[in-house]
């Protein structure tokens, strides 16, 4: 989609989109003038932000191959972004061949993007949508065509929470899928974290957040932890993105985005 198709269907190519600067700081093309000036800002500041942004995809799709190794055969994306090969139906396709997996967004790009992606499937699908109206996801009748809540799901949360204000209660809204979610169920969680980063990084990455749809919160390890209340953390809990497997080797960062994954028993 160009920029002027963009704004011929709608969409506001004028402002900067969370997911079109991630999109850029990953090396895609599905991001526009305005994004990749935010994006630039912050990385003349943290020159590793598109290593940390890879290592935060690393980590997505370990957990997603880890937990369909464990049986888990169908999966929840929320805040998905724009699509960025291998994603996550690939990955858990890799292990479980009919693996189910909806993607969901509430950035109308992203939704275009993916629906043009998987249209030919029918187990992989994708909604617009906002995390922060859990019920209009969980009772989406896509979600309610591939996702059986009697059974364990994997539910993703990557690099979202930040985008959502502490008013907006994170906690709260994790709650509401966690009682629909079925024993054995996993849910997987990474958010930019104060502990660690860069100040100045940090604070542009803030300053130019203030004026997009979502205005960026960082929050402390401690808090993040909290958001994994009524499950089981796996080792090595809630750390840098970076540590979060033995074998991973990439340097810390300049920016710390924290993440870990838990059990619901």
């Amino acid at each position: 989609m160009t920029q002027q198709d963009s704004a011929s269907s709608g969409i506001d190519t004028t402002q900067m989109s969370h997911a079109r600067a991630y999109d850029y700081v990953l090396g895609g093309k599905d991001n526009f003038e305005v994004d990749r000036e935010a994006a630039k800002q912050v990385i003349g500041l943290a020159p590793d932000l598109p290593a940390l942004g890879r290592a935060q995809r690393r980590f997505l799709l370990r957990v997603t191959q880890m937990c369909a190794r464990e049986g888990i055969a169908q999966f929840l994306d929320i805040g998905a972004g724009i699509p960025t090969a291998p994603n996550v139906h690939e990955s858990a396709r890799a292990v479980i061949p009919d693996a189910r997996v909806i993607y969901v967004d509430n950035d109308p790009i992203v939704f275009v993007h993916n629906r043009a992606l998987l249209s030919p499937d029918d187990n992989v699908s994708s909604i617009q949508a906002d995390v922060r109206r859990p019920d209009e996801i969980l009772d989406d009748p896509e979600v309610q065509r591939l996702i059986n809540f009697d059974e364990p799901v994997l539910l993703l949360f990557i690099g979202l929470f930040h985008l959502v204000t502490d008013a907006e209660d994170p906690a709260a809204l994790i709650a509401r899928f966690r009682e629909r979610m079925a024993p054995g169920s996993y849910i997987c969680i990474s958010q930019f974290c104060v502990d660690g980063s860069d100040p100045a990084a940090k604070a542009k990455l803030e300053e130019i957040s203030v004026n997009s749809p979502a205005p960026m919160t960082f929050r402390r390890r401690d808090d993040i932890e909290r958001f994994f209340e009524g499950f089981e953390l796996l080792s090595p809990g809630v750390v840098d993105v970076q540590q979060w497997w033995p074998d991973e080797t990439a340097p810390p960062t300049m920016l710390k985005v924290a993440a870990g994954v838990a059990r619901k028993l």
